[in-house]
């Protein structure tokens, strides 16, 4: 990412710079939350949830009471909330100033986020998407990919809170590209985890041991990293969230949404999202995504 100078506005001072204000303090804002701290930033957060709140002053960070103290307080904002409706609140009722810049991280409906940023623009707010490829704990090692969007002096303008939240990132153009491509990604990661799980439960019903046939699966043709992060929570029924079923279901509606409109037909992703609601039917919807494979273990028939 190249690094360019941007004019900004008289109202956010140096240090401001170095105050970067949250909202959504849930598993991904909090990992976001501790690699800023990790890198010097002086980090307010708002979260409707106050134990979410707790926890982030028990990280070193400043808990502040409403979203609209942020922009009184950080020349950067990061949205790390769970949906497009969310965001386009939060922006609705931040009351940030002018030359304040936005870096939104939440997998969203990338037409309506294109949208928000048009009108945002006006009253000189500057917007910059970059949903995250990775789970929480993989993003709070830094290891999240980002997949920006957004204007190349407010990318640039971003550069250093976006170098501290991911060692790797791509712009891919305007604001909408990163989304589109984050619900590409989702789409291979979220069928990725169904073939695992489908393959680890056709071994089970055959009688196969999973913990030795997970490590020959990691050394064939079948290799794929699902397995590394995934694997031995299928096998364990592991199931601590680490990335939830409810967002995964959340992640496929706006696939399918974005689809119809451009005439793309989803049949794998469809398959998929039966198993989903499957496992939502069953209440599983806080579980980490990899509970898939539990409702592939249900439709297991035992004669």
């Amino acid at each position: 990412m190249d690094k360019q100078s941007h004019p900004g506005t008289a109202a956010h001072s140096h240090a401001q710079s170095r105050q970067v204000g949250i909202v959504g303090l849930g598993l991904i804002g909090t990992s976001l939350a501790r690699r800023l701290l990790a890198a010097g930033f002086t980090v307010f957060g708002y979260d409707i949830q106050a134990e979410r709140r707790a926890l982030l002053a028990e990280l070193g960070g400043q808990p502040v009471d409403a979203p609209s103290v942020l922009g009184e307080r950080c020349g950067t904002i990061v949205i790390a909330v769970l949906s497009t409706d969310q965001v386009e609140a939060v922006m609705d009722g931040a009351r940030l100033p002018p030359g304040s810049l936005v870096i939104c991280t939440s997998t969203c409906d990338p037409d309506r986020i294109e949208a928000l940023a048009s009108r945002l623009a006006p009253d000189g707010i500057r917007f910059v998407e970059m949903p995250l490829s990775g789970n929480s704990d993989q993003i709070a090692l830094g290891n999240g990919v980002g997949l920006i969007g957004g204007a190349a002096a407010d990318v640039a303008a971003a550069d250093d809170v976006i170098a501290a939240l991911c060692a790797r990132s791509f712009h891919l153009g305007p604001v909408g590209a990163g989304g589109r491509a984050k619900l590409a990604v989702n789409l291979i990661g979220g069928l990725n985890r169904a073939v695992l799980a489908e393959g680890l439960a056709f071994a089970e019903s055959m009688g196969l041991e999973l913990i030795p046939l997970l490590e020959v699966l990691k050394a064939s043709a079948a290799y794929s990293r699902t397995m590394d992060n995934r694997g031995i929570k299928m096998v364990n029924s592991d199931f601590k969230p680490h990335a939830k079923v409810a967002q995964s279901r959340k992640d496929f509606a706006l696939m399918h949404e974005a689809a119809r409109r451009c005439g793309q037909e989803l049949p794998l992703a469809s398959v998929y999202l039966e198993l989903i609601e499957g496992c939502l039917a069953q209440g599983e919807g806080e579980l980490d995504n990899s509970a898939i494979i539990s409702e592939l273990r249900r439709r297991r028939r035992i004669d």
